[in-house]
C-alpha cells in the first residue's frame, strides 16, 4: 500500500544535487543551504525557497530523481498555503509517484487484478470486502479521489458540464470519506496510519488545491477556460477564509 516514504528514499546524490541547485542562487544561498543541512537536517534544505525554482528552471534540475522532484514540488505547494505537515506532503508526493505509473491509479495494489473506474465502485467494494482488503480499498478511495481532483480538475469540470458527470465537490467529499473510513479501521491503528489518514481527511481541500496549482502551472499551463478561472477564484476565496 502507499505510505509516506518519499523522503526516506532520497539518496546522497539527491542531497548533493539539492545543495548545488540552491547554490546557483549565489554564495549567500549556498551558505544558507549548508547551514540548514548541518544544523537542522535534510528537511530544512528541502524547504529552502530557492530549491523549487532551481529544480524547474535550471538545466541541472533535469538530473533530479523523481522522489526529489515530487516531494519538493508538493512540499512547496503546501507551504505556500500555510500547511507545514511534512508527513502529509510526503504522503501526497507518494501518491503522485505511484499513480503516475501506468494504470496504478485504478488498482488497489500493484499486483491487484481488479480495476476501478469510479469512486462509487470503490466505496461499494470497501463495504463488501474482507477486513484487510476493505482497509486497502478505503485508503485507495481517498488516494484516487485526491489524484483525480488534484491533478485533473479541468477534466472533471469538462465532464460535469458536457456529460453531466460528478462535480469537483463530489470527488472532494468522497476523498475525505475514504481517508476517514481508513483512519477508523483497526489496521490503521496497528500500522500507525490512523493519524495520517485522519489528517488527510480533515485537510483534503488543502491537499487538493495544492495539487491543482501544480497541475495548472506545470502539466497544463496553456489551458484556459472559464471553469478553470472560476475554480481558481473560488479556491482562493476558500483558502483565504480558512486562513
Amino acid at each position: 500500500m502507499i505510505v509516506a516514504d518519499v523522503r526516506s528514499r532520497l539518496t546522497r546524490e539527491d542531497v548533493a544535487l539539492a545543495l548545488s541547485l540552491v547554490a546557483e542562487h549565489g554564495s549567500e544561498a549556498r551558505e544558507r543551504g549548508e547551514d540548514a543541512l548541518r544544523e537542522r537536517g535534510l528537511d530544512a534544505l528541502l524547504d529552502d525557497p530557492a530549491l523549487l525554482p532551481a529544480l524547474i528552471e535550471s538545466p541541472r534540475g533535469r538530473l533530479a530523481s523523481l522522489p526529489l522532484f515530487s516531494y519538493v514540488l508538493v512540499r512547496h505547494a503546501l507551504l505556500q498555503m500555510g500547511e507545514r505537515d511534512r508527513v502529509l506532503a510526503d504522503y501526497a508526493a507518494s501518491v503522485l509517484l505511484h499513480f503516475g505509473l501506468r494504470d496504478r491509479a485504478r488498482r488497489v495494489a500493484n499486483t491487484d487484478d481488479e480495476t476501478f473506474d469510479t469512486l462509487a465502485d470503490l466505496l461499494e467494494a470497501a463495504e463488501r470486502s474482507e477486513p484487510r482488503r476493505s482497509f486497502l480499498v478505503r485508503a485507495h478511495l481517498g488516494n484516487y479521489a485526491l489524484w483525480m481532483s488534484g491533478m485533473f480538475p479541468d477534466r472533471i469540470a469538462h465532464r460535469e458540464h458536457r456529460r453531466g458527470g460528478p462535480a469537483l465537490s463530489y470527488f472532494e467529499a468522497m476523498g475525505r470519506r475514504g481517508f476517514q473510513l481508513a483512519s477508523e479501521h483497526r489496521l490503521a491503528g496497528e500500522h500507525g496510519l490512523a493519524l495520517l489518514f485522519a489528517a488527510a481527511s480533515e485537510r483534503f481541500p488543502v491537499l487538493r488545491i495544492a495539487l491543482n496549482r501544480i497541475s495548472d502551472a506545470l502539466l497544463f499551463p496553456t489551458h484556459h477556460s472559464p471553469e478553470r478561472l472560476m475554480r481558481q477564484v473560488q479556491d482562493e476565496a476558500r483558502w483565504m477564509r480558512a486562513g
